[in-house]
This record gives structure tokens, sequence and C-alpha cells, in this order.
């Protein structure tokens, strides 16, 4: 059976943002190195296919002029709904000064005014290759771009199953939005092949971007995505494979004595983020998730006479 493509206006506001922790350069160097595009190819390219206004974002520049992942405290933890619109004290920290200087630059979070697209670029010391990180697993236009970078990039697609009001990271802010998260590489250093996959990400989504405001159907089969579920306490990991299906009694951590300590959950489940670094002063040696598939609709852009349309109409009492 043939069904009608789901409808979505167009992106025509798009924004990629590197530092928003100082230490994670691939992001950093990739961001000043899309500034410095001859804006004659970009003319040139707008010409071709409908153009969409990418800005450009270092998010954190104390952080990076200092190489560290934050000044005072984890500028990708303030933007939930409480820190970006409750009261904020001169004296409060400055990465939560500067997620309401982002939020007013590229939202306000949760308002017709905000961006229609963040991604923002990370690093992690983990071996998970690249992946996408979402708050969501029925955004189509997350999933479609995951889909359109697949057919060249290996990667995944993780969902943390957040609020919006309690979704914490810079791409919340964004009508549509995601991490492009990829590894490993020590932090506070770049490698190349690493920075090589993150720019052909890039690339590749404003390609999508741009051939979706052209008016492009996308057609795709069923999707499949890694979903977030669950979190272990303290102990460092014994594993480095990211991704790898972990099964009850399986060797997860060792401690410092020697002892090997097993898997007690009670279904197989899929470790990511193992022995990222950042994450030990949290406390988090790995995070799980589960297998999820995904149906995925066709999707296509919004005519203007379609979203005209769509738009309230309003009578006058003569009219009535």
């Amino acid at each position: 059976s043939c069904t009608l493509p789901t409808l979505s206006l167009s992106l025509s506001r798009v924004a990629v943002c590197g530092g928003t922790h100082g230490n994670e350069l691939s992001g950093v160097y990739l961001v000043r190195e899309l500034v410095k595009v001859d804006k004659k190819a970009v003319e040139k390219k707008a010409e071709e296919e409908e153009p969409a206004s990418v800005l450009m974002v270092l998010s954190n520049p104390r952080a990076i002029q200092q190489g560290q992942r934050y000044v005072d405290t984890d500028l990708n933890r303030c933007f939930t709904h409480a820190i970006l619109n409750g009261p904020m004290l001169d004296t409060a920290p400055y990465e939560m000064i500067r997620s309401r200087e982002l939020n007013g630059m590229l939202g306000p979070k949760g308002s017709p005014e905000a961006v229609d697209l963040v991604c923002d670029l990370h690093n992690t010391t983990a071996n998970m290759g690249l992946c996408l990180i979402a708050y969501s697993d029925c955004d189509w236009i997350c999933l479609h771009i995951f889909r359109h970078l697949q057919v060249s990039i290996p990667l995944r697609y993780i969902h943390f199953d957040v609020s919006n009001k309690e979704s914490y990271s810079l791409d919340s802010v964004g009508k549509h939005g995601f991490a492009m998260e990829i590894g490993a590489q020590p932090h506070s250093v770049v490698r190349s092949n690493i920075y090589t996959a993150m720019k052909l990400g890039v690339q590749h989504m404003l390609d999508w971007v741009r051939s979706f405001n052209s008016g492009t159907i996308k057609h795709l089969s069923p999707n499949e995505c890694f979903c977030f579920a669950a979190v272990p306490l303290k102990n460092v990991s014994s594993l480095d494979r990211d991704f790898c299906l972990l099964h009850p009694g399986d060797p997860l951590f060792q401690t410092f004595s020697g002892e090997t300590l097993t898997y007690k959950g009670h279904q197989p489940l899929y470790p990511f983020f193992i022995n990222e670094c950042a994450y030990y002063e949290k406390g988090i040696a790995l995070s799980l998730a589960r297998r999820k598939r995904v149906m995925v609709p066709a999707i296509r852009v919004q005519t203007e006479q379609e979203q005209r349309a769509n738009e309230p109409r309003y009578t006058s009492e003569e009219e009535e």
C-alpha cells in the first residue's frame, strides 16, 4: 500500500556548534574551518538547491581558551527549562550565564523563533565510532538525516528518553536537534581520522538539508536505532567493546584487587560510553541501551501553498 509522506516545514536556519566542551577539539577546529569557507562557493551551491542559513557557533569560548571541558560547570547540562527560565544571580557559574546567551542566540527553546536544526559536535574517549544522539525516536527530520548519513558513514542513533523541559543539552534548543558524537579520541588532541569523519558527517547533513528544502520526497525502509536504557554505578570497566551485546553473567567490571564482577541485568543490552573519562566525576562507568526498531515514514517539505492552507483563518463578525 502507498501512504502519503509526512509534511514538514523547511529547515531555513541551521546551527552547527563546536566546543560545548572546550577540550573536545574536532568540533572546535571544524567550526573554525567552516567559518573560512569561501562565500562564493556557498552562493554557488545555493543557486543549485534551496539555501539554508547556517550559523557556526563556538559554544563555550572560555573553556576552549583554557583547554578544559568547562570553566565552572558542564555547559551541556545547562539547557533545562529551570536553568534557562529561573532566577539568575550575577555570581552564577559562567556556563549557566552562557547557556542563556546561547538560548537567546539559537532559541528561545521551545518557541517558534528557535532555529530549525541544531547539530552539536562532540568527541568521546569511548570507542563508539560516530553516533547521533537525540531526545526523540520519532523526530523524522533527525532520523532521515541519520539514514542519509548511514548510506556513506557507519554510525548509530541513540535515543535518550527525556522530556523537553528536562532535556539538558545544547541541541535541545532547536526545533530539531542532535549531538554528533565521535570517538575514540583523547581530550585536548585532534586525530585526523576522527576529524575527517566528523567533517564528512556535517557535510552530508547539510547536503541533506539543502536537498530536503528543494522539495525532494524521501522514502525510507524501517529504521533501527539504539535506545537508552540504564546507567550502572561506579567501578572501572574492563571492556572496550562499545555496542557489543552484553549478556547476563558476562564479565563487566574488574576491581582494583583483581576480582571480576559480572553483569547482573536480566536482559542482554548494548554498552556504550565505556570508560568515557569525562564521566568519572559523575560516577558513570558506561551506559546501556536496548535495540529498538523504529518505523520511519517518508517526509517532504511543505509548499508555500500548503503552509498557507494550514495557517489558522480568522473571520470577522460580519462574515459570520
